[in-house]
């Protein structure tokens, strides 16, 4: 799976998470970005993204990321 595939993948899970249809994630993107992305739904997308992909994050590895690339490139290195 490349990188645009999970950025796709992961525009899924965030539209279904957050019940925006509206959402397109660039690798750019940040929770700045979007309006429904708080503490709360961090949480729950990251549960749904570990899920989804058959991996686990580590604390630390969550919190190094600056934006949606950052964890993208995550998610590669665990596929």
């Amino acid at each position: 799976m490349n990188k645009n595939e999970i950025l796709s993948k992961l525009s899924e899970i965030f539209r279904e998470e957050l019940d925006n249809e509206e959402i397109t994630l660039t690798e750019e993107t940040t929770a700045n970005d979007v309006e429904e992305w708080d503490s709360l739904s961090h949480i729950q997308l990251i549960v749904a993204v570990e899920k989804a992909f058959g991996i686990r994050f580590t604390s630390s590895e969550i919190q190094s990321w600056n934006n949606i690339g950052e964890m993208v490139d995550s998610i590669a290195s665990k596929l």
